[in-house]
């Protein structure tokens, strides 16, 4: 069975929205090879409408981050979206039909990598507590944002997780994976 996987970048005082505000000056080598080895496990990826229109419109003609982009633009992407229809322009996109929990769950029945989702902070959420986000990587920097948008909200329901792994680099960043606590 494939698995479903998020990364977030995190503040200390849990801001995940923007990270490039205020990640750049603690990113190390560390953090690149853990996200490597995140991205070399990955066959497919789902992203929000939001996400989906920012990432096409940069990553198909991206020369900052050439890897990024030789990973990204190739990879099979479902796009969660109730406004955008049609067939979408950037390669090997397309809409998801139907139920997202649905859609997911008969996506990680088939073959191929792990299902990475990106740049979409209530996708994760949708999936994590739906049961079906398998690990959560939360990648801490050690820096107070002060404000942003954070994962989780007042309200939330009571969730207990699992710590799968965790590493701290040489500038100080967590990378912290959890799954959610069987039983």
């Amino acid at each position: 069975m494939r698995k479903v996987t998020a990364g977030l970048f995190s503040s200390v005082d849990g801001v995940v929205e923007d990270p490039f505000k205020w990640q750049f000056d603690s990113f190390d080598e560390e953090l690149g090879a853990g996200m490597d080895a995140m991205t070399g496990r990955i066959g497919a990826g789902i992203l929000g409408r939001v996400g989906y229109q920012q990432w096409s419109e940069y990553w198909p003609n991206a020369e900052v981050d050439e890897d990024f982009a030789g990973f990204i633009n190739p990879l099979p992407k479902y796009v969660a979206s109730r406004t955008l229809t049609g067939d979408l322009a950037w390669q090997n996109a397309r809409l998801i039909p139907g139920s997202l929990e649905e859609f997911v769950a008969d996506l990680k029945q088939g073959d191929g990598g792990d299902i990475g989702v990106f740049s979409s902070i209530s996708l994760v959420r949708q999936l994590l507590f739906a049961g079906l986000l398998d690990s959560l990587m939360l990648i801490v920097h050690p820096v107070i944002a002060g404000s942003g948008r954070r994962l989780f909200n007042d309200g939330d329901p009571l969730t207990r997780l699992e710590l799968q792994s965790s590493e701290q680099t040489s500038k100080g960043n967590l990378i912290l994976s959890y799954g959610l606590r069987q039983g």
